[in-house]
């Protein structure tokens, strides 16, 4: 890990990955796109795991590829450009696949592929000011690694959109547009989090796991008697499971679940 990106994981089992350029507005080159792919591939075998939030320092989340990056791959050979743009593709997937919740922490702006990172979070809250642009045609490029994510966070018909004008637009339309959970102010932003990561680890941690895959496998399935037995058999087996036991026992007993500590009901 190196000074420009930070991981802390605290006692309940929360990670915090946090991008430290702010001299540059946290904007990512190759080695911190490495540096992140390593950390989340860390991250995926980190045993009780609850949540990860990602977020940066400094005034603007992330002005999305570094110049100087930017200015290299200007030089790439097609070959050497494919294999550049295949390692920020293989590091926004293990992102979107990491087995736990993820929030983004969105102050200032998140431009470029600064979008993909907010999109492959499961949830994100942005400060009021913060504002998003999918910049990518104005310089003659398109947003071609990110664009899976960000159209399952928004939708194909405003993808359409903010693919082709790169209008920048703001938290409240984020927000609008399903790319931003939460809005607040800046000043309140840690504790808008916080009520996330408290409303994750309240609940059973299989339980959670399982939901998240089960929302990213469900999605646009449609509804066939083989379906429906496999979702019969992942709630039986999820029941007779020791933690799906304890919870329906403290449920009808009216106690706490053994996955909460004292004072977190």
């Amino acid at each position: 890990m190196s000074e420009h990106l930070l991981l802390e994981i605290d006692n309940s089992g929360v990670a915090t990955v946090t991008l430290n350029r702010p001299d540059v507005h946290n904007a990512f080159d190759d080695a911190l796109i490495a540096e992140l792919a390593a950390t989340f591939d860390k991250l995926a075998g980190t045993v009780g795991l609850r949540a990860v939030v990602l977020a940066s320092n400094g005034k603007n989340f992330s002005a999305g590829a570094d110049l100087g990056w930017m200015k290299r791959m200007a030089d790439y050979s097609a070959e050497e450009n494919q294999r550049d743009a295949l390692a920020l593709a293989q590091m926004l997937q293990k992102l979107d696949t990491l087995p736990v919740p993820t929030i983004a922490r969105v102050q200032g702006a998140a431009f470029g592929g600064a979008v993909g990172l907010v999109s492959c979070c499961d949830m994100a809250v942005a400060a009021e000011r913060a504002s998003f642009c999918l910049s990518e045609v104005k310089i003659g490029l398109v947003p071609a690694t990110i664009s899976p994510y960000v159209i399952n966070a928004i939708g194909t018909r405003h993808s359409r959109r903010y693919f082709t004008t790169a209008e920048r637009f703001s938290a409240e339309r984020a927000r609008e547009i399903g790319l931003v959970s939460e809005v607040c102010a800046e000043g309140e932003l840690d504790i808008e989090v916080q009520k996330l990561v408290n409303a994750i680890c309240n609940n059973g941690p299989q339980a959670v796991r399982t939901s998240k895959q089960l929302a990213m496998s469900m999605s646009n399935r449609v509804v066939s008697d083989e379906l429906q037995a496999q979702t019969s058999a992942l709630i039986a087996a999820i029941r007779t499971s020791p933690e799906g036991q304890e919870g329906l026992g403290a449920f009808l007993s009216k106690r706490a679940p053994a996955w909460l500590q004292e004072g977190e009901e």
